[in-house]
């Protein structure tokens, strides 16, 4: 005899519910366990990468892994190291997939020069690494570029390090020389200073009706199938989805847009208000051929990417 509905948990939802509640709740409890980690994450990341929005894929891409690996074992690990060891592995992916370069792998630690430039502890090489634009690290070999971050950005210890990145304190602070190195050199080569240039019409014309209040003016904007991804929160499809999203906005009221060029990308700015000059986060666009709102993805949850932002107004 076949299984009735209820008995197979397809009628009502009932248990389907009842796991879905769990799986969210669990993952909540995650989120708030690592939030405490997850800005200094961001940093190293984002200088992995070159960039603060891949640097931030690459956090939800470790957080992800790492909730997973979590179901798989029998007590928690040492957060930080484990966050920062997934982070890494997880980020060189990223490069390499984007990039398509090949990484520089530090196997057996080479002589350490004598000069104090290259002691561990050198304040000059951490005031250089802090001072370094993001693009900057991606000169180094992904090993190299780790420790330099981890030691000269964010303070980790060798020892720290070494457990992060499944390396010997030898072979760190092999890399932490030829890096430092590396950085310096790159330092050298002055960017060329980006043009300022117009974002484009239809970028100008959701920013305008967003500033106005004019939400049926934005929802026209919208495609039928607009994804919207609110980073760290949740995920949503569809115009009536999305039209709640647009809701808050309306009732909270604190907020101002403007279009900026971030990272060579077409992008919102989000302010305080209209007198505002330094964004609380952003929102990023992506348009279908018919010139409607495709997918939206909004950083509002994740506003600690606004502190090392490099964006210029258009």
């Amino acid at each position: 005899m076949a299984s009735s509905a209820s008995e197979s948990g397809t009628s009502g939802g009932g248990p389907s519910n009842e796991i879905f509640g769990t799986l969210e709740q669990g993952r909540k409890q995650f989120l708030q366990l690592v939030d405490h980690i997850r800005p200094e994450l961001h940093r190293y990341c984002a200088r992995m990468t070159g960039s603060i929005t891949d640097g931030e894929d690459v956090v939800q891409d470790t957080l992800a892994r790492a909730y997973y690996e979590l179901s798989q074992m029998r007590e928690l690990p040492p957060l930080r190291p484990w966050l920062f060891r997934i982070a890494h592995n997880r980020a060189i992916d990223h490069w390499r997939h984007e990039r398509h370069r090949a990484s520089e792998p530090i196997d057996v630690a080479l002589e350490i020069a004598a000069e104090a430039a290259f002691e561990p502890d050198n304040v000059m090489a951490r005031g250089q690494a802090v001072r370094a634009a993001l693009t900057g690290f991606l000169a180094l070999a992904p090993a190299q570029r780790g420790c330099v971050i981890l030691k000269d950005v964010l303070d980790h210890s060798l020892d720290e390090i070494a457990t992060e990145l499944n390396l010997s304190v030898a072979a760190v602070k092999a890399a932490l020389h030829r890096g430092r190195s590396a950085l310096r050199q790159a330092a050298d080569v002055q960017p060329s200073t980006p043009r300022s240039r117009e974002v484009s019409v239809a970028l100008g014309r959701y920013a305008s009706l967003f500033n106005a209040h004019d939400w049926d003016g934005i929802r026209a904007l919208l495609a039928d199938d607009v994804r919207l991804d609110l980073v760290s929160q949740r995920k949503a499809a569809g115009r009536r989805e999305v039209g709640h999203y647009l809701g808050n906005y309306e009732r909270a009221g604190d907020w101002h847009l403007v279009p900026v060029w971030l990272e060579g990308r077409e992008a919102l700015a989000v302010m305080a208000d209209a007198a505002a000059t330094t964004p609380r986060y952003f929102i990023e666009l992506a348009w279908n051929d018919a010139g409607h709102v495709a997918a939206i993805r909004d950083l509002r949850y994740v506003s600690y990417i606004a502190s090392e932002a490099s964006f210029h107004l258009a």
